[in-house]
């Protein structure tokens, strides 16, 4: 239960004044929805003013703050159509235009009265040889009220919200926050000159401290650590069964390839893991192509082995059939029973492969979520294969381990190459494998950049390419352009529509605001070479296999991220043949995109390029390897994590292990304060729910 003491920042955010039904909704959209959120809400930046004289002393561009005296009020000669303008003049008489639009007009008529002096906060600018000041920050009678604001935060707003809007919420908030308890280990908070938890977030939203920042980001770091790791105590603490299977299926395998060096290792951990009482827990990092199925699959026979079932989970019913697919072409010498079971699956069939999963007939079962509804039940469940597992986040994987009659083991399975600090930060909880050899006789993918201006040569290449009998890709960053986005700006829909055009039917779109049904059917026609080109969004980043796909064509590939091109990359060069990427870039390239793009043509490598990817994008958001299942960090940028995270996992095992956890303790209690706090209070649930 959450301590009584956090009560006041959790209460809903109209106990705040000022805040109506009308004021609600653009607060919502900013993830606003109780006091805690607001004190989360950070200022992005601070605006320094400096006080001038006159406006001699300022030069363009500067945040100032000056005496202006009203001369005279312009409306616009079509009223709503143009600014409302008020003429001024400092000490020396120099011109100053005040310059407002839309409804603004009427606080300036309040504001500026003609003859009248007033301290005018705001950034200079020049308009036509002109001096202005564009919707001035503060007008206000003494200069000390403007003065005031010389140091101002400046924070995310939706329509419908101001500065100074937000700005009285975070100081009605910033009221309630009582002093907590300490929970950072206190060598660590003396070394860092860090301060309290209530002065650390006033100091926060007042100007420039990274002192303040830091703290609250270890705050964060140290909270989702310390619930990771209470999730792996509490999976070690859990009744599991020991699987330890005989080898009798895994000899009968008939592998078209040997396994590398990296699979044998994984394999091992794996089957080391599944010997023991505790529940296994552990994640399988695979390179694109590395081959994480057929580590899968020795995994889920060793469960069968034992006299156990196996159940792989993947994020899309198209990913499932494959899987599928997959499993039952490699392991047709074992001869174990494979079923499929989804959403989808209705009537007779349905009830087939249920009563096949209670009586223990089915020994593998492959499919989405559904395979973890009520109505279905196992008469063993020994092991669950996460396919994809960044589509889920810790919350739901835990809940993914209860359809066993003892907790199954757990195998989570990425293609997504991550870099070993945001393994640390968002899968603490788990063991380790990485996949990171490729099988032998993998052939490179030859990947050029090439300018956008010559796509009608790249069209035309793509035209040659199909007519010699080979598939390509061709993936587009936006499924359909906005008036508000570049006219150059690169759609799916209207490439489709202009290859098609060139093509015919030898074309299909699928993305991922198609429905289920239709990008299934569109994948399908491509996967059966009923179709040569798939113009495609990143919905075909991962899992899709066709190998007489040779061609990679990724139009604005600077809008990327490395990983996530490495991952459309990767689903070429899956047959025989050579395969190519062709990276279409923009005309106006970032340093940070020329390298990116530099580093994609050089290395083949997944893991290097993630590394790559975090030190280049710095504290930006790590594109492609940031999903919609991670829990991820809100006040903690990636700089932050990469500088922290290794010092907050020190700091909650110690506390785990020296000081007996959370009950044992004022730090520990503290500590649980802090999972409450930060909403990591997953981790507490495992305490009682293990």
């Amino acid at each position: 239960m959450r301590p009584d003491i956090l009560n006041p920042l959790f209460a809903e955010i109209d106990s705040l004044e000022g805040i109506g039904p009308k004021l609600k909704k653009p607060l919502e959209r900013l993830g606003l929805a109780r006091v805690r959120d607001v004190l989360y809400h950070l200022p992005e930046r601070f605006v320094t003013r400096r006080a001038v004289q006159n406006l001699d002393d300022a030069q363009v561009g500067e945040q100032v703050v000056v005496a202006l005296t009203t001369v005279e009020h312009r409306s616009p000669r079509n009223p709503g159509r143009g600014p409302y303008r008020v003429l001024t003049q400092d000490a020396k008489g120099n011109i100053c235009t005040l310059t407002y639009f839309g409804r603004a007009s009427y606080t300036a008529k309040k504001q500026l009265p003609v003859g009248e002096t007033r301290w005018v906060a705001g950034r200079l600018d020049q308009y036509d040889q002109m001096l202005q000041i564009v919707h001035p920050d503060h007008v206000a009678e003494q200069s000390a009220d403007a003065m005031g604001k010389m140091v101002e935060p400046i924070y995310r707003l939706a329509e419908g919200l101001t500065q100074p809007r937000i700005g009285s919420l975070v100081e009605q908030s910033l009221a309630r926050a009582p002093q907590l308890p300490e929970w950072i280990e206190p060598t660590t908070l003396d070394r860092e000159s860090w301060p309290a938890w209530s002065d650390a977030v006033a100091l926060a939203h007042k100007g420039e401290n990274a002192k303040a920042r830091d703290r609250l980001a270890y705050d964060e770091l140290f909270a989702n650590a310390l619930a990771l790791l209470l999730v792996r105590q509490s999976n070690r603490a859990r009744k599991g069964q020991s699987l330890q299977g005989d080898g009798s299926l895994r000899d009968k395998l008939q592998l078209p390839f040997p396994l590398t060096g990296a699979q044998q290792r994984s394999i091992a951990e794996i089957a080391g893991d599944m010997a023991q009482a505790s529940p296994m827990l552990r994640l399988l990092q695979g390179d694109v192509g590395a081959g994480k199925t057929v580590v899968a699959l020795e995994a889920m026979l060793v469960a069968v082995e034992a006299g156990a079932q196996a159940a792989l989970l993947a994020p899309t019913e198209l990913l499932a059939r494959q899987h599928l697919e997959s499993l039952r072409s490699l392991a047709a010498s074992t001869g174990v029973e494979i079923a499929l079971l989804t959403g989808r699956d209705k009537g007779r069939a349905r009830e087939s492969i249920l009563m096949g999963l209670l009586d223990g007939s089915i020994d593998i079962v492959v499919g989405t979520h559904a395979i973890f509804q009520d109505s279905v039940s196992y008469k063993n469940l020994g092991l669950v294969v996460i396919d994809e597992q960044h589509r889920f986040g810790v919350s739901q994987r835990l809940l993914l381990t209860q359809k066993g009659k003892v907790t199954p083991h757990t195998l989570a399975m990425t293609a997504t190459p991550i870099p070993r600090t945001l393994v640390l930060a968002n899968h603490g909880e788990m063991e380790v494998s990485r996949l990171d050899e490729l099988p032998p006789g993998r052939q490179a993918i030859d990947t050029r950049v090439l300018p956008l201006d010559r796509l009608d040569d790249i069209a035309a290449a793509v035209g040659r390419h199909v007519a010699s009998g080979q598939q390509a890709y061709w993936v587009c960053p936006m499924v359909r352009g906005s008036e508000s986005e570049n006219e150059d700006l690169a759609a799916a829909e209207a490439r489709y529509a202009a290859l098609k055009e060139r093509f015919g039917d030898d074309v299909v779109l699928v993305h991922g605001q198609l429905a289920p049904e239709l990008k299934d059917a569109g994948m399908a026609r491509f996967a059966a070479g009923d179709a040569k080109l798939l113009v495609a969004t990143t919905v075909i980043e991962v899992g899709v296999d066709v190998p007489n796909a040779t061609l990679m064509v990724i139009e604005q590939a600077e809008r990327f991220g490395l990983a996530q091109l490495h991952q459309l990359r990767g689903r070429v060069g899956r047959g025989a043949e050579k395969s190519t990427c062709l990276l279409l870039r923009g005309n106006e390239l970032s340093e940070t995109g020329k390298k990116r793009l530099e580093l994609m043509k050089s290395s083949q490598d997944g893991f290097e390029l993630a590394e790559e990817d975090l030190r280049l994008r710095g504290g930006g958001e790590l594109l492609g390897t940031r999903q919609s299942g991670d829990e991820g960090f809100n006040i903690a940028s990636l700089e932050q994590v990469t500088k922290l995270i290794d010092t907050a996992n020190a700091d909650a095992k110690l506390l785990l292990e020296n000081e007996g956890g959370l009950d044992k303790s004022h730090r520990g209690e503290a500590a649980r304060m802090v999972l409450y706090l930060l909403e990591r209070d997953w981790g507490v649930q495992t305490l009682r729910g293990g």
